[in-house]
């Protein structure tokens, strides 16, 4: 499990090395406080979301031939999901759902949502590695993300050339910073073999 949860962290981290939630990662970055509102909310629901499909694929799904409309069950189940974090966030906890304001929804787009619940079934996962990939998932866009709010706030006092200002110089960054991650490829296996 330790292997499962460091690799979905480092190695396999959805947004710096399989590029999946590129959206948030360079939108929501600007700020260390919304990153890490963002990343809080994704981490929970991409458990969420993964507790819910993950079920619904191997009970319902597959046992009645239905496994060619996961795409778009999975879809609806994360909408779904979302708007009712949001309805018991707004009803129980105001303050949260403040903080939170306009990300929360956003999740329903983020694909690495999507891609985690995906991906866990294509690992052919059980339940329980399952739940731990999708916390790993979400600490490690937790961790791209603070670490790229960081980059971004030191990059707003540098000394950036005017053709490279803006949107340029952010995917370069972007780049620099998945570069870095490619470090830890091969070694969290090393680790524990």
């Amino acid at each position: 499990m330790l292997v499962v949860l460091l690799s979905a962290v480092f190695v396999n981290n959805y947004v710096l090395q399989r590029f999946l939630g590129i959206c948030p990662f360079l939108g929501v970055s600007k700020k260390l406080d919304q990153a890490s509102g963002m990343s809080i909310a994704v981490v929970f629901v991409m458990c969420l979301a993964t507790a819910v499909t993950w079920p619904i694929q191997y009970y319902l799904l597959e046992p009645n031939g239905l496994g060619y409309m996961q795409t778009i069950v999975f879809i609806l189940v994360i909408a779904a999901l979302v708007q009712l974090v949001e309805i018991i966030l707004k009803r129980n906890m105001p303050a949260l759902y403040q903080s939170l304001g306009i990300y929360l929804p956003l999740i329903t787009t983020n694909c690495a949502v999507l891609g985690v619940t995906l991906l866990n079934i294509q690992s052919k996962y059980d339940f329980v590695s399952s739940m731990v990939n999708s916390f790993g998932s979400g600490l490690g866009f937790f961790l791209a993300m603070v670490l790229f709010a960081g980059v971004r706030s030191r990059m707003e006092g540098g000394d950036t050339p005017k053709s490279f200002q803006g949107f340029p110089i952010t995917l370069i960054a972007a780049s620099i910073v998945s570069l870095s991650f490619f470090g830890f490829s091969g070694v969290i296996e090393h680790l524990f073999s």
